[in-house]
């Protein structure tokens, strides 16, 4: 998700999830994941990263281990461009945003939407998290960022 602000509001430059080719060997998808977030970096030129925090299931390590793989692509080609990077713990954007670090999926996206002042709430969820990741960066940087969580 790209965020800027527009009247101290939030505004929602993009969202949504990159959606890799899955028969594709795990190497070129990684690639091809690169090569999406460095398109969006270059069309947005954003001024801050906000990444999810690792975090992991004990019953799935293989989704662990590629989201790994995926969040350091993601870290790389940040650093490429010369981002700063921010790592967020996903139960601490859910309280900031949600205000709970408890929240559900539709939580998120409800507090998301009514940050945003969206008239429903963003969807896919994933794309709901990225946001919410962008308004937690968003919130830390712009003190007086207006709102209703």
């Amino acid at each position: 998700a790209v965020l800027s602000i527009e009247k101290d509001r939030p505004k929602i430059e993009e969202a949504g999830v990159v959606d890799l080719t899955s028969k594709l060997d795990l190497e070129d998808r990684l690639l091809e994941l690169a090569n999406e977030i460095s398109a969006i970096i270059k069309e947005h030129k954003p001024t801050v990263a906000a990444l999810e925090g690792v975090f992991s299931h004990v019953k799935f390590p293989r989704s662990a281990l590629v989201l790994g793989h995926a969040r350091g692509v993601c870290l790389v080609e940040c650093r490429r461009e010369g981002l700063p990077i921010s790592t967020v713990a996903p139960a601490e954007m859910k309280r900031v945003i949600a205000g709970s670090g408890r929240a559900t999926k539709a939580q998120v996206q409800r507090a998301v939407a009514a940050w945003c002042g969206l008239q429903k709430p963003p969807e896919p969820n994933d794309a709901a998290d990225a946001l919410g990741m962008a308004l937690f960066q968003l919130r830390k940087v712009t003190p007086h960022l207006r709102g209703t969580p």
